[in-house]
């Protein structure tokens, strides 16, 4: 039995920063600023990102948690608008489709997602590349815990509910495109596979000491050897 978890941005899919403009609108809507340009989304989740871009603007903690749902209302609005005016902008990566059909053809496993998405976001970025929203059944989302390394445990938790049963930390599998979707099941002893579709290179992924790293997943065969090893 393995659940085997998909992070979306940079790794199912991208949208041409299509989030992050969303953000920004929202943030500026709210607060009166975008945050630092400098700052780097990915790995983040949405709360994070908005936490730590308006405190280093000056605001608190009181504050932004005050404000932190107008943020998100925002944010979804303008996310649908971005990808409805432009639908091209969205992009399902390579092998994704073949990968997905393969894993659920396979008995032993339940798919999910770990995404720092809040959950409506990750639901509006999968339809925009026609990946089928329930495929994905034991999953955990940025609106779940703001910090990424608590969401394996939901997931995990949530599979427990689904599946009747006690899955152990070693038969969920992590992938995704950054150094934090590699850390982030440590603790539960997660099997984490990097894949170098986002900002990093399998060279940086390589330095996190993940199971394993793949130039993306369009070879089917290799993704699955790793997965099911």
């Amino acid at each position: 039995m393995k659940l085997v978890l998909f992070d979306i941005d940079g790794t199912l899919l991208r949208t041409d920063g299509a989030g992050r403009r969303s953000m920004e609108r929202a943030l500026l809507t709210v607060f009166g600023t975008t945050g630092s340009p400098d700052y780097r989304y990915d790995g983040k989740t949405d709360r994070q990102i908005t936490r730590e871009q308006m405190r280093a603007a000056g605001f608190t903690d009181a504050t932004i948690d005050a404000r932190m749902d107008d943020v998100f209302d925002l944010y979804l609005a303008q996310l649908t608008r971005e990808l409805d005016h432009n639908p091209a902008q969205a992009e399902r990566l390579a092998g994704v489709p073949s990968l997905l059909e393969r894993l659920r053809a396979h008995e032993g496993v339940t798919l999910g997602l770990l995404t720092g998405n809040i959950e409506p976001g990750a639901q509006r970025k999968l339809a925009a590349v026609d990946i089928a929203w329930e495929q994905f059944r034991a999953n955990a989302f940025g609106s779940d815990h703001e910090e990424r390394s608590a969401l394996p445990a939901v997931a995990q938790q949530r599979a427990n509910t689904l599946l009747g049963r006690n899955i152990d930390g070693s038969q969920l599998v992590i992938i995704g495109d950054t150094p934090a979707d590699i850390h982030c099941g440590r603790s539960l002893g997660v099997r984490a596979i990097g894949v170098a579709t986002g900002r990093f290179s399998t060279h940086d992924l390589s330095q996190h000491a993940p199971y394993a790293v793949l130039e993306s997943l369009a070879d089917t065969d290799a993704a699955l050897d790793a997965i099911l090893a």
